[in-house]
């Protein structure tokens, strides 16, 4: 099956597509670490970094986001940091986030930064970051802190 994935820049009026995505895609992980937010907190946490979203499109049609930037965490070099992606559960499996990643390390290697991520110690998507070469370098109660390295965007 063939598609386009592609990107546009985070609108205004994206808020309600963008606070449906996140209950959609995470609810059922949020739940199984046992974090219960409102949609206030949903929405406030959507609005973090809100201009470095980007609307992820599959034949032209908003099926998810990817928020991404560069920081530089608690005094480590500086990396790419993927803040959110998510895509809606009827999209997931399809290889959409494959192509996704492979659009953030083209990035990555054109700023010559690794990329970093924290995901929730129970989402399934922790797999997917392993298969494109992601390493765990951290955990805490609710997550895990992962970096890919520049040698490994590299090769």
């Amino acid at each position: 099956m063939k598609f386009t994935i592609g990107f546009r820049a985070v609108k205004h009026e994206d808020l309600d597509f963008l606070l449906a995505l996140r209950k959609k895609s995470m609810s059922k992980h949020l739940d199984q670490a046992k974090i219960k937010l409102t949609n206030e907190q949903h929405l406030e946490r959507i609005k973090e970094n809100y201009y470095d979203s980007h609307i992820i499109l599959r034949d032209r049609k908003p099926i998810g986001l990817l928020k991404f930037g560069i920081v530089a965490l608690k005094g480590a070099e500086k990396s790419l940091h993927i803040r959110q992606l998510q895509i809606l559960p009827e999209y997931q499996g399809q290889g959409i986030g494959s192509k996704v990643l492979g659009v953030v390390k083209k990035r990555a290697l054109q700023l010559q930064l690794p990329i970093t991520l924290n995901v929730l110690l129970k989402n399934p998507a922790r797999g997917l970051y392993l298969r494109h070469g992601f390493q765990i370098k951290g955990k805490n109660k609710l997550e895990f802190q992962m970096c890919c390295p520049l040698d490994v965007i590299a090769a």
